[in-house]
């Protein structure tokens, strides 16, 4: 019987599925908005959770007995509805508990907070409690969306950066898989395996960095929430980011260490176990991005020295210079995952190095953004990692023309094959970037915030649009044109463009 049961669960299509889900999802800020006596806020999610659990259960039985069409098309189609379509879901609660707000920006929101993008149009103080809880938990649910169709869908289809292994026509990797992972597998037995698998993992770090901020003295809220925007990378904050959370820099250290499981698959079960030979350390990713995280503290940590040559400076004491370095590590680690969490003391770390708003450092490391297979956004660092090897070959050529590169064949066919896929999607990131500066330049935004914030909304780091320019740009003063252009721009990126136009291959359409 519970066989059976599974076996029609899984052949529901993927958005009924996910309109159920979120439709419980919604009973959570209920409770909430209960137990903190916030009765209109509970009701209308209460009412919005049974309305859509109703909805999706007639949806379910109409559709149980149509047959499925192709899996690969179906589910890529379901991805980009859970992107655009179910927000309207989500949206109807949040629009009914925020006073004169319309649907189109709780849309909006919605959009945001499940693509893992974190803008937000309203300021902390305007929203319910429990309408920031929802915030959070939708983000929660879109980071862990995007980590189980990573491996159970994008993966077999070479999809993701994972054509960065399979390039050239080649089936092996350096990553090895489970049976539910193989292409012969059925697409929904591997979502229903790998949402198994990862769950308890990713409710478990959640629920540990939650009691952490606890003990370190944040509110369950505000702990919460922050716990949710870490795994997910979503940097939703009900105070306006960490830097005003109780918990201050020993709050900062807990969310930096939980933040590393963005930057490498190897963190997540399925995302690919370590062979006998080989050692943590020496995971490609993690090596880049710990790189990167200490060469932009170091920089503009060097950068005040420098300026000290040319204008007398005070004498530097430890205080400043310790927490200069701490501001620059953390927020360098945060904008690499694209969450977007800036440290209490990043103004230090600015006013240290001299510069005002180091915002095309932070552009470039969102992006640059984490690990394949995981919650965050950007180009992803083993694309990245590809070019920089490549590179190093060409070099290596110029200097020794007949000299034989070794490593092993997963080595040479990254270099190699790996590293011009890398830089197509890196070359299609780049025209992304152009087309929709270009599209929303015709809104009537200027050149810098127009940058700033298609940047913003393609690697999926909302919070970028208020550090990365002198003068703070803030998404509600956008016209309703130019925040559609960006909603789609955030859908772009959380799918990423190579899964878009695989939608238009003649070979996935046909049954």
């Amino acid at each position: 019987m519970l066989d059976r049961a599974l076996r029609q669960f899984k052949d529901l299509p993927l958005i009924i599925i996910l309109m159920g889900i979120s439709a419980l999802a919604m009973l959570l800020p209920a409770v909430h908005g209960y137990i903190v006596r916030d009765y209109h806020t509970s009701r209308t999610f209460f009412y919005s959770a049974v309305l859509f659990l109703v909805l999706a259960g007639l949806l379910g039985l109409a559709s149980g007995a149509n047959p499925r069409g192709p899996q690969g098309r179906s589910h890529l189609l379901a991805m980009l509805a859970a992107f655009t379509i179910l927000p309207i879901q989500l949206a109807v609660p949040f629009n009914e508990s925020v006073a004169d707000t319309g649907l189109f920006n709780a849309w909006w929101e919605m959009v945001s907070s499940l693509t893992t993008t974190g803008a937000t149009l309203y300021m902390p103080e305007r929203l319910a409690p429990s309408v920031h809880l929802w915030r959070a938990e939708v983000g929660w649910l879109g980071g862990f969306f995007m980590l189980v169709m990573a491996i159970a869908v994008l993966a077999p289809m070479r999809l993701g950066g994972f054509e960065v292994f399979f390039s050239g026509g080649a089936s092996g990797g350096p990553m090895p898989t489970a049976s539910a992972h193989d292409d012969s597998a059925d697409a929904g037995e591997r979502i229903i395996y790998y949402t198994l698998r990862l769950f308890p993992a990713y409710l478990g770090l959640t629920m540990m960095l939650w009691l952490s901020l606890l003990m370190a003295g944040d509110e369950p809220l505000v702990a919460l929430c922050h716990a949710m925007s870490t795994l997910s990378t979503s940097g939703i904050s009900p105070i306006g980011g960490v830097g005003a959370a109780p918990s201050g820099l020993v709050g900062e250290f807990l969310i930096f260490v939980f933040l590393i499981p963005a930057l490498s698959r190897r963190f997540w079960p399925g995302g690919g176990e370590l062979r006998a030979t080989e050692r943590l350390r020496d995971d490609p990713e993690l090596r880049l991005a710990a790189g990167l995280v200490v060469l932009v503290p170091s920089v503009l940590f060097l950068r005040h020295w420098i300026a000290a040559l040319d204008v007398a400076t005070p004498a530097a004491t430890l205080g400043p210079i310790l927490k200069s370095i701490w501001g620059g590590l953390f927020t360098s680690l945060s904008f690499l995952t694209t969450t977007g969490f800036d440290s209490a003391v990043w103004d230090d770390a600015r006013a240290w190095s001299g510069l005002g708003t180091p915002g095309l450092i932070l552009a470039g490391l969102v992006i640059t953004g984490g690990g394949v297979a995981t919650t965050a956004g950007g180009v992803r660092l083993l694309r990245v990692y590809a070019l920089l090897r490549h590179g190093e070959r060409e070099l290596d050529k110029l200097v020794h023309p007949a000299s034989i590169a070794g490593g092993g064949d997963i080595a040479r066919r990254l270099r190699r094959e790996g590293a011009y896929i890398a830089w197509i999607f890196f070359m299609l990131f780049a025209m992304s970037i152009a087309v929709v500066m270009m599209a929303v330049s015709l809104t009537g935004l200027t050149f810098e915030p127009a940058t700033i914030l298609s940047i913003a909304a393609l690697s999926n780091t909302g919070p970028l649009a208020g550090v990365a320019a002198d003068t703070p740009l803030y998404w509600a003063d956008l016209s309703d044109s130019t925040r559609l252009i960006l909603a789609l721009a955030m859908v772009l990126g959380r799918l990423e463009t190579l899964a878009i136009i695989a939608l238009f291959n003649p070979e996935l359409w046909r049954g």
